[in-house]
């Protein structure tokens, strides 16, 4: 038997680039970008592991990690330490020399102090940069039954996003008996050529079989030090037991997850969450997804004025977060974090404004993401004319404008691109 709070510890693997995520990660880590209104991406997997009852984690931290560390220690202070309950980030230890984190694999081989301080029954690697909600206890429930040194949590894809994905090949007991990473000729599930069983990167090993295999990997000098490259392939082909567990939601379907390593893809999964039944529930009180709770007064949404008069606000289908104020704009399908203030006569539409965002007068935004700290100057229009968006700001290929943090309005761009002074 398996007691989850007292024999499972989970390592979260948080110190990516986020390089596909530019400009938003330009001052910080991937798992640190603000998500929904209120959270940050993170915030989803250590959820996912305090509801499930494992509350021993280690956070392996490395590129632009001070945002990301400062969030855990404001958001995730509440464990009770007494309890050996904790959140803990873990930089590069360099034990082994002067170098950063080599790979997934390497971020958990060098902190394997945990596994020996802690003694787990099982060990959950996970990683900060996805989007789902999951009972990691089904997973453990899958691992148990069959006797497994490994399993990996799976879920079925299109076959033309397999690239992007580790794929793998099953018997019919579930045990996986072929992985590859980011194939560009995906193996495909026996009953449906279109659709592919693909890795959401969610690992729960024997501490032993973790040791063994991190303890190899770590003297091959070839290795890339990678779960998805190395480990698993290794694993498979020399006897290991690893078995797939299928992601299931509550109803019994597929659950949802996904990946928002583009902006286009974080743009998709912010914008669902608009949508009468989104794909992920974040008002589900059953399964709370946690955060730093600012201490800010409710939003405000009032009149506004411009030269005498009064002009009501309209906002439609929006999440507006604590603490900002509408005075006299409209919002439309738009997330709005906390502390952002949004003037007269302003049209926000089918965008994403992260916190501290001051947006002046008669700002028309349509398909933009702020970042935090930018001031929008009166008049100014963004995401009505690409060919100057482009000369601008970041654009993505689908037309997604990025402001990226702290952007400014300079006196040059203002007069090139509206004819006046700023």
């Amino acid at each position: 038997m398996i007691d989850i709070e007292k024999d499972v510890f989970a390592y979260l693997l948080a110190g990516g680039k986020g390089e596909r995520l530019y400009p938003l990660t330009k001052e910080r880590a991937k798992p640190a970008v603000p998500f929904g209104g209120k959270f940050r991406i993170i915030d989803f997997t250590l959820s996912n592991c305090v509801n499930s009852g494992i509350r021993r984690i280690a956070v392996a931290t490395q590129y632009k990690s001070a945002s990301l560390r400062r969030h855990l220690a404001l958001a995730w202070n509440f464990l009770n330490v007494r309890f050996n309950e904790y959140v803990v980030d873990v930089p590069p230890q360099q034990i082994f020399g002067e170098r950063w984190y080599l790979g997934t694999a390497d971020a958990v081989y060098q902190n394997l102090y945990f596994v020996e301080q802690e003694k787990p029954k099982l060990v959950l690697i996970l990683s900060g940069d996805h989007i789902y909600k999951m009972n990691y206890k089904d997973m453990i429930e899958t691992h148990l039954n069959n006797d497994a040194d490994l399993t990996i949590a799976t879920i079925v894809i299109d076959k033309e996003r397999a690239s992007a994905f580790g794929i793998m090949e099953t018997n019919d007991e579930g045990r996986i008996i072929n992985f590859k990473e980011k194939p560009k000729d995906p193996p495909t599930l026996k009953d449906d050529p279109t659709k592919c069983l693909a890795s959401m990167g969610v690992y729960l090993f024997k501490p032993e079989v973790l040791i063994d295999l991190l303890t190899h990997d770590a003297e091959v000098s070839t290795s890339s030090h990678d779960f998805g490259k190395d480990v698993i392939p290794y694993a498979i082909h020399h006897g290991y037991r690893v078995f797939s567990h299928q992601f299931r939601n509550k109803e019994g379907g597929f659950g949802y997850f996904q990946d928002v390593g583009t902006i286009d893809a974080y743009y998709c999964a912010n914008m669902d969450l608009l949508s009468p039944h989104p794909k992920i529930d974040i008002f589900d009180r059953s399964w709370p997804i946690y955060t730093h709770s600012r201490q800010y007064p409710p939003c405000k949404i009032t009149e506004g004025e411009i030269n005498g008069t009064l002009i009501e606000s309209k906002v439609e289908n929006s999440i507006i977060g604590e603490g900002s104020i509408i005075s006299g704009a409209t919002i439309k399908n738009s997330i709005i974090f906390y502390d952002v203030k949004v003037k007269a006569g302003s049209l926000i539409e089918d965008s994403i404004v992260f916190g501290e965002v001051k947006i002046g007068r008669n700002v028309k935004i349509r398909k933009v993401i702020i970042d935090k700290h930018v001031e929008i100057p009166d008049g100014v229009e963004i995401g009505f004319n690409p060919e100057i968006d482009k000369k601008y700001f970041y654009v993505t290929p689908s037309n997604i404008v990025v402001l990226e943090r702290g952007f400014k309005f300079t006196k040059k761009l203002m007069e090139e691109q509206y004819g006046r002074s700023q």
